[in-house]
């Protein structure tokens, strides 16, 4: 008998290889598969006091019909759980400091600068000022995760992920939500980052560049932190900074400016860019209840949206609500602080961070009378005089408590009175009403500065006189009822006049989406929805029609190649949109970068991550040059003519090399493109299955209606993940687009089925009686 050949040997245990890995996919998939979650038939739920309807219509919206507002809030903390609770698990325990517990030595400075920040400490101080009905709702919403929570992981089926980092996701609480809220705060409420870079400029550039890169010149500040040695560069590497193109657009017409008779609200509010989304959209039904919007995946409520009366949006104020405080520390004892001539004792919190695969690591926060010390948690830091952080988000607020009133407000005066309890983040809402009325409100905790200029730099923490002096009057916020021109709009623009009597910021965003919007509106006298969706999906550039006649004017000529003079025809060209199939946005935005990487050379790239509103900064200096006066900067530069000249050529060269000699042939969405990135996508082979999907071209930019922000590879990270439009002649139906889709399990059909939505501007219609859908019923036990 011949032995097996080794061909046949190689064969056969190629064969049987195959067959294993076949066996191991096949197991895989089953096992992932059979976590998603049940959206069809019955589940006993204990603790439902009665049975609860979730309808999922064709996008995945959750439909939630209950007898009690505990059910629902329970079937609302269920419902999110099963479409989102790894991100639930992720933002409680980022905004807490305790990724490291979960991620490992990766995030241990991260962490130590939410336990330094105290975003938890500021819940847990919140909840205890919540009324009894707004206590039982985070409860009955915290029961219906944990109930997910144990009938997911007794039957093996928790998302594959937990299986992933070999975690298992702790009970919800309702601090846990409660720390989510003051970590939006953190994400659009803050203006600290800006003071520290107008310190470093007042004490590293001379006194004319420094004024230029202000936001607002604080005459005579200099002097008051003379003897103050504070090294900012070294401060901050590892903070981690919110998004500084973080905004939205929202406007709101009267009834005699639409086709419908009826006001018309539009709303889309800027934020990351990913999977999931930062919103998830639901609707809401109980016998005081019947709300349709989006929440934050961890929060119960409907923050934005519309009920059967009254729709609603926001945009972000941005006012300075986080003041730096320098402190002397008390050489004898490191835990007191001069204030008013005594050294006073700090409260020191012990925060110890768990860290996944290695040892605890002991950490402390020592919080003086001005709020924590931020700066010590980078290393070395903090040694001599210290900064501290004053900032409203530390207040006890009862943000959730506004949001059930406003969802059950029907008209104007019910939902103003419900904002009142809205403290953080500041937030620009418009109303519209099916009675007609349109309105606006500034709403949030505005600090009162005796003089404005103090908000630029940081004060002194020893001083009685450097403390803010109360806040902004409910009563005196800025408000507008049914102006006269028939229309509200707001894009983080400046909102408040010479005449208004507080400080609200001196950093606003841009003014190009306001003004587009404007322009848009005045167009039209019989707005439709359909108008809507275009002019949210609107990408006039007006920097780059502002901006582009001074740059070519600017430009010296007499040594361009051929190639160049014909991409600069290209821009005179132009019809200034950002178009994804045009080559003038790739020039443009290149141009204009490149300008900037050589007016601010002079920065360090640690102080440049603070230089938050450098864009408005820019476009004031391109209006200097323009109008005649000399910018330092530029002319440090070598001249605006020479500045923008190499700076068009060197963007040109580095595009020749990537897209080809021909500039008629490129496009802004080669390089503009959208991913919709996981945060678990960069482990390993897990891209393949989170980021499932290629790249898509893009139109838009940071400064356009349609917002798509982008980093330094054109990748877009920043925009509307939420799209919502509602006519008040039509109640129950509201359009939406949730970018890239409600589910963050890559495995389900709605995971990114709005993927292509968010790019093509498609919405989708959701009623407030919808009846068509995957049923599941929710039992009492």
């Amino acid at each position: 008998m011949k032995k097996p050949g080794w061909k046949r040997i190689l064969t056969r245990t190629a064969v049987i290889a195959g067959v294993l890995i076949l066996a191991a996919a096949l197991f895989i998939i089953v096992f992932i598969q059979r976590t998603l979650p049940d959206t069809e038939g019955e589940l006993k739920l204990e603790a439902l006091s009665s049975e609860v309807t979730v309808l999922r219509d064709e996008e995945g919206v959750p439909h939630i019909e209950a007898e009690s507002v505990e059910d629902l809030y329970m079937a609302q903390g269920y419902v999110q759980a099963q479409d989102r609770l790894l991100q639930m698990e992720l933002s409680r325990r980022q905004a807490s400091g305790e990724l490291s517990e979960l991620i490992g030595s990766s995030t241990v400075e991260q962490d130590k600068f939410f336990r330094a920040l105290g975003l938890r400490r500021a819940a847990e101080a919140s909840l205890k000022e919540y009324s009894e009905e707004g206590k039982a709702a985070l409860e009955a919403f915290a029961s219906g995760v944990n109930a997910y929570i144990d009938k997911a992981d007794a039957e093996n089926r928790l998302p594959p992920a937990f299986t992933l980092l070999q975690a298992k996701p702790e009970k919800w609480t309702p601090v846990d939500s409660l720390t989510i809220g003051k970590f939006m705060a953190h994400d659009l409420g803050g203006h600290w980052e800006r003071q520290a870079f107008q310190y470093y400029a007042m004490n590293n550039f001379s006194e004319e560049k420094a004024y230029e890169v202000m936001a607002h010149y604080p005459e005579n500040k200099p002097a008051v932190l003379d003897d103050v040695n504070l090294d900012i560069a070294g401060d901050f590497t590892e903070a981690v900074m919110p998004n500084p193109f973080n905004g939205s657009n929202n406007w709101v017409v009267n009834g005699e400016r639409t086709e419908s008779g009826k006001p018309l609200l539009a709303d889309d509010p800027h934020l990351g860019i990913a999977s999931p989304s930062i919103w998830y959209q639901m609707k809401l039904s109980a016998p005081s209840h019947n709300v349709s919007g989006v929440i934050f995946a961890g929060v119960p409520g409907i923050i934005l949206g519309h009920n059967d009366d009254v729709a609603w949006g926001v945009t972000n104020v941005g006012p300075d609500v986080q003041q730096l405080y320098v402190e002397k520390r008390n050489p004898e004892n490191r835990e007191q602080f001069l204030f008013e001539g005594k050294w006073e004792d700090a409260v020191v919190h012990q925060e110890p961070i768990k860290v996944s695969g290695g040892e605890t690591i002991e950490y402390e926060v020592v919080e003086t009378r001005n709020g924590p010390i931020i700066n010590e948690f980078a290393e070395g830091a903090g040694e001599g005089e210290a900064l501290s952080m004053r900032w409203t988000a530390h207040d006890p607020s009862k943000e959730l408590e506004a949001i059930l009133n406003i969802n059950q407000a029907s008209n104007w005066e019910e939902f103003e009175k419900g904002l009142e309890d809205f403290h953080t983040p500041a937030q620009n809402f418009v109303f519209a009403s099916s009675n007609g009325t349109i309105a606006y409100k500034a709403n949030g905790k505005i600090p009162v500065y005796d003089n404005p200029d103090d908000a630029g730099l940081p004060l002194r923490g020893w001083k009685e006189e450097d403390q803010w002096k109360g806040f902004i009057p409910f009563d005196e916020l800025p408000t507008v009822v049914n102006p006269d021109r028939g229309w509200i709009a707001t894009a983080n623009n400046k909102i408040t006049t010479e005449e208004y009597p507080y400080h609200i910021t001196n950093n606003w965003a841009q003014p190009y989406r306001y003004e587009r919007i404007a322009e848009m509106l005045e167009e039209d006298d019989a707005v439709t929805v359909e108008d809507v969706k275009k002019m949210q999906m609107d990408v006039k550039n007006l920097q780059a029609e502002e901006f582009v006649p001074f740059f070519v004017e600017e430009m010296n000529e007499n040594n361009l190649t051929a190639e160049e003079e014909e991409a600069l025809e290209l821009l005179k060209e132009w019809n200034y949109e950002d178009n994804k199939e045009a080559p003038q946005p790739l020039l443009f935005h290149h141009w204009l970068n490149e300008i900037e990487d050589r007016l601010y050379a002079s920065i360090p790239d640690d102080i440049d991550s603070l230089f938050h509103g450098k864009a408005q900064t820019t476009d004031e200096i391109f209006r200097m040059e323009r109008e005649g006066k000399e910018s330092a900067w530029m002319e440090e530069a070598g001249g605006s003519g020479e500045v923008i000249t190499q700076a068009f050529r060197d963007s040109f060269n580095k595009l020749q090399e990537d897209y080809g000699k021909n500039p008629e042939e490129w496009a802004w969405g080669d390089y503009h493109q959208v991913e919709f990135t996981h945060p678990l996508s960069n482990i390993a082979f897990l891209d393949k299955f989170y980021n499932r999907k290629e790249p898509l071209p893009v139109s838009g930019s940071r400064v356009t209606v349609r917002a798509a922000g982008y980093n330094g590879n054109g990748k877009v990270d920043h925009g509307a993940s939420w799209r919502f439009i509602l006519d008040t002649d039509e109640m129950d139906k509201g359009y939406h687009i949730v970018g890239p889709g409600q589910s963050e399990r890559f495995n389900s059909k709605w995971y990114h089925n709005q993927y292509s939505d968010w790019v093509d501007g498609d919405y989708h219609g959701t009623l407030l009686d919808e009846d068509e859908g995957e049923k599941l019923i929710l039992s009492p036990e």
